[in-house]
């Protein structure tokens, strides 16, 4: 999935800071970990009744040497399937 195609349909923000998906996607609504220089998503979107509806992100630091809160970082990936949990998506996110 392009970036832009992956902004509009789950609504990410690009750029963002750690702090952002945290607000925005913590809880019951998906995870946000810290993974070494990137930050992962697992993104909750509902599809349907019975349908997946969980997505995996990858935002990548934009400032060098910076990996705090507070630092810029960029959606560099997205997935185009959703999957059936946050698990999945994380895994995906750690592969992607």
């Amino acid at each position: 999935m392009t970036i832009n195609d992956a902004m509009r349909k789950y609504g990410l923000p690009n750029p963002a800071t750690s702090e952002d998906l945290e607000m925005r996607f913590s809880g019951m609504n998906g995870k946000v970990l810290n993974f070494g220089d990137k930050v992962l998503l697992a993104g909750y979107h509902y599809n349907g009744q019975n349908k997946p509806c969980y997505f995996g992100a990858v935002y990548e630091c934009l400032e060098d040497g910076r990996h705090d809160c507070e630092s810029a970082i960029g959606l560099s990936a997205a997935s185009e399937v959703e999957f059936e949990d946050d698990g999945h998506a994380i895994a995906w996110a750690m592969n992607a």
